[in-house]
């Protein structure tokens, strides 16, 4: 097994993580404890549930927390939908937000249908 820092999944995460971070310099102060935090620490939620999750013990806990990843960047995708509402974006850091995520999707996806996969299957009695 790779160790998470070699994961498609992380790598894409971190990089979602690096375009929020840099998007949401320019947000007015007044959205400091407000939106720009909001959106960096569920950028940081996927990045940090990928690593946590390969750290448990069963396949079980590390889907778990792979789902809470996945939980987190849809967090982050609506944010950056009401981030452009609220102007606080542009049409074209909301594009490069948006193709991050995505890039970042499928990958966490994947890696969710490899652990469902390594599941051990029940057997109902």
């Amino acid at each position: 097994m790779k160790k998470f820092e070699d994961l498609d999944a992380f790598q894409r995460a971190v990089e979602l993580s690096v375009i929020v971070y840099q998007s949401t310099a320019s947000f007015p102060d007044a959205e400091r404890y407000g939106l720009t935090a909001q959106v960096r620490r569920a950028s940081v939620s996927i990045v940090s549930q990928i690593a946590e999750g390969q750290g448990r013990l069963t396949n079980g806990e590390w889907r778990q927390f792979l789902g809470q990843a996945r939980g987190s960047l849809y967090e982050v995708q609506a944010q950056v939908i009401l981030a452009q509402a609220l102007g606080l974006i542009d049409a074209a850091t909301h594009q490069r937000l948006r193709s991050a995520i995505i890039k970042a999707a499928k990958p966490l996806a994947g890696l969710i249908n490899y652990v469902r996969r390594r599941e051990k299957p029940t057997t109902d009695n």
